[in-house]
């Protein structure tokens, strides 16, 4: 079979040879080009004159030995003549028609080998280099706002005597350039370039979205050959899809206890809010839903004047015709319009002093503070007392705000008996006040002082250690006794370094012992000392009393105070001085002093005191006396900043032989010093 099939396909080559070769009888014309074609075809219009023209050759015999071709115009004239072409060519690649725009016959024929010619084959040429007359995009009236998109520009067709190929479109494009082309070379458009296909009706298109600003749209008309408009049209379009920005004044983030007059006021950065030719700009506000008030342009005004809550909207439109009401335009739902909300509250709150005070505590003043609108503001307010019945002015009480009021402290114990009379002011939150001087039960606000139980409290010094015995010499007998401190009543004297114990009673009322409660003892030092205070603690025990050891020290004043309680009032005892005595020391070189000899030295000091004198040190008197006389004082010295002293006397009076003479060192009262006068013991000094 496979050598069957070979032999068919040899039979159906040989069938296809012979179907083209056809021969032509002797003296006959072969027959004309086969298929002859323009470039892009017959009905396709030129903008040059330039053609190329395409065939097949038949296969004859004898063979084709020239092709011929011309060209004619509409009335047959010749523009081409007869071009014979030798050999057996296909197609003539330039062919020029020396002619204006219009519709050309190209006749192609072909001569064989023996001389004779066939018919011709014919062929349109259309050409048209005419460029139409200007299209113009309709300028816009106005700004184009957010609703109009898509937005639909329209073209003014192009006037004037229509080209041979007609209008076969338009080119249009869109930028922020204001003489753009919307074709890029010189006199034609391409395919590409050419946006409206439809003839010279296509002379719309719509524009989904443009950005705000300035925009421009270019157009020319493009012929049925793509020649272009001599020169494109142009229009502007001016674009504003924004709303406006509206802000509200006059309205407070809180309560108003006055009408208010609310104030919008809009910007827009596009179409602007000025009225203009088409522009109907303006802005909105709307209370509580009624009907808005506008006014033209980028302000307007209202006035809220009820009580209550009022929900406030507030929009605008621009002169585009973008608004933010929110409200359905051209299908599309507008922004909501912006929101605040106005409280007014014109009303008092309502301001009582409670009926009683809180149990156990007398001098806690409460006050009530009501407004069932915008509420009480306890932040504010005040409680004042004054002597009842005395006109003055109210004195301000320390207090603050508690649950449902405010409340005072009236410190009862700091005034005088007698009937004092109460104020309180309240606000609410919309500043409203109210003021009161009297109870919620409508009684007024009296209160008598004192309104705690009457405490006393006493405090005394106790009797303090003996200072050191006393020592006299009597001849060959020394003899001591102890000598009691000096005391005073509200002032105890000790010895230096020793302490003293301070003890009390504190009761309520007559008699009634306050057990367990604090009391402070304050022992306050003199500048010399250093000026500070010593602040102790101590609670009373069985029958009030209570008692603390004051430790050693400078001289100082002494008081015991008690606080109080809600119930109970303050008091202080009365303060005692604590003196203490000066330690003063004395010593001799010798105790036997010649007469005209050398002199008796003396060297003392103050002791662990010492240290608190000041650079410049102490006066020190240096006394003496004889056995049962007193003292004399003979010589003051000053004291080194250690407190120590040095003084030589030399004896040269011959009465001094024999007599026994008694020295002491005594420290005086001084400026600066926190202890009491005091001396030191004798020294005796035999005189020789």
């Amino acid at each position: 079979m496979s050598s069957w099939a070979g032999v068919l396909r040899v039979a159906a080559a040989a069938l296809v040879t012979l179907g083209a070769l056809s021969a032509t009888p002797a003296g006959a014309a072969p027959p004309p080009p086969i298929d002859l074609t323009v470039n892009g075809g017959e009905d396709v219009w030129h903008p040059e004159n330039q053609f190329r023209l395409d065939w097949t050759n038949p296969v004859v015999e004898p063979p084709v030995a020239a092709v011929h071709y011309r060209v004619r115009d509409a009335s047959g004239t010749v523009l081409v003549p007869d071009t014979s072409i030798a050999g057996q060519p296909t197609l003539v690649d330039e062919l020029t028609v020396p002619a204006p725009p219009g519709i050309y016959d190209a006749e192609v024929w072909l001569e064989d080998a023996a001389g004779n010619q066939g018919a011709a084959a014919a062929a349109k040429l259309r050409f048209d280099n005419v460029r139409p007359g200007q299209a113009i995009p309709l300028e816009v009236n106005g700004w184009i706002d957010r609703a109009a998109f898509p937005y639909t520009v329209h073209i003014e067709r192009p006037g004037g005597q229509p080209p041979l190929s007609g209008i076969g479109g338009y080119a249009v494009s869109i930028d922020t350039q204001p003489d753009s082309d919307p074709c890029a070379a010189t006199a034609r458009c391409t395919e590409a370039e050419t946006n409206l296909h439809g003839g010279i009706g296509d002379d719309s298109f719509s524009i989904a979205g443009l950005p705000d600003g300035v925009s421009y749209v270019h157009a020319v008309a493009v012929s049925g050959s793509g020649m272009k408009s001599v020169a494109p049209g142009h229009a502007k379009l001016l674009v504003d899809t924004v709303d406006p920005a509206t802000t509200l004044t006059g309205s407070p983030h809180g309560w108003s206890n006055q009408p208010l007059t609310l104030i919008a006021t809009s910007t827009d950065g596009g179409s602007g809010m000025s009225p203009a030719s088409g522009a109907n700009p303006f802005t909105a506000i709307r209370v509580d839903g009624d009907l808005p008030r506008i006014g033209a342009g980028a302000a307007v005004s209202a006035t809220v004047i009820g009580e209550g809550v009022h929900s406030v909207e507030y929009y605008a439109r621009d002169a585009a015709g973008n608004v933010n009401d929110g409200q359905t335009s051209n299908g599309r739902s507008n922004a909501p319009p912006s929101r605040a909300t106005v409280r007014i509250d014109r009303r008092p709150p309502e301001v009582s002093f409670a009926n009683a005070s809180p149990p156990g505590h007398p001098e806690l003043i409460q006050v009530r503070v009501r407004d069932p609108l915008s509420g009480a503001d306890l932040s504010r307010g005040s409680v004042g007392v004054r002597r009842a019945g005395s006109g003055d002015r109210f004195e301000a009480l320390p207090g603050g705000p508690y649950p449902g009021g405010i409340e005072a402290h009236w410190d009862s114990d700091a005034y005088p008996p007698g009937e004092y009379e109460f104020q309180a002011s309240g606000y609410d939150r919309a500043g409203n006040a109210a003021a009161t001087r009297r109870r919620a039960n409508g009684t007024a606000m009296v209160l008598s002082s004192p309104l705690k139980i009457p405490t006393t409290l006493s405090a005394s010094l106790g009797s303090p250690r003996p200072a050191g015995p006393r020592c006299l010499r009597r001849g060959a007998f020394r003899h001591c006794r102890r000598r009691p401190v000096g005391k005073r009543a509200g002032r105890r004297l000790v010895a230096f370094g020793r302490g003293a114990r301070l003890r009390g009673r504190l009761i309520a009322g007559i008699a009634a012992p306050l057990e367990g409660m604090a009391v402070r003892v304050v022992e306050r030092f003199p500048p010399g000392a250093g000026g500070f205070v010593r602040v102790s603690t101590v609670q009373t025990g069985v029958g009030g009393r209570f008692a603390i050891r004051l430790p050693a020290g400078p001289s100082r004043r002494v008081s015991a105070t008690f606080a109080g309680t809600p119930t109970l009032s303050r008091t202080a005892s009365q303060p005692v001085q604590l003196g203490v005595r000066s330690s003063v020391r004395l010593h001799a070189s010798s105790t036997l002093a010649r007469v005209g000899g050398p002199p008796v030295v003396f060297r003392g000091g103050l002791g662990a005191n010492g240290a608190m004198s000041s650079p410049a040190g102490k006066s020190v008197q240096l006394q003496f006396r004889l056995p049962g006389l007193p003292w004399s004082e003979f010589r003051t010295v000053q004291t080194n900043r250690r407190g120590r002293f040095r003084y030589a006397y030399r004896f040269s009076d011959n009465d001094s032989r024999g007599v026994r003479f008694q020295f002491r060192a005594y420290v005086p009262a001084q400026r600066d010093w926190p202890y009491e006068p005091a001396g030191s013991r004798p020294v005796a000094v035999l005189g020789r």
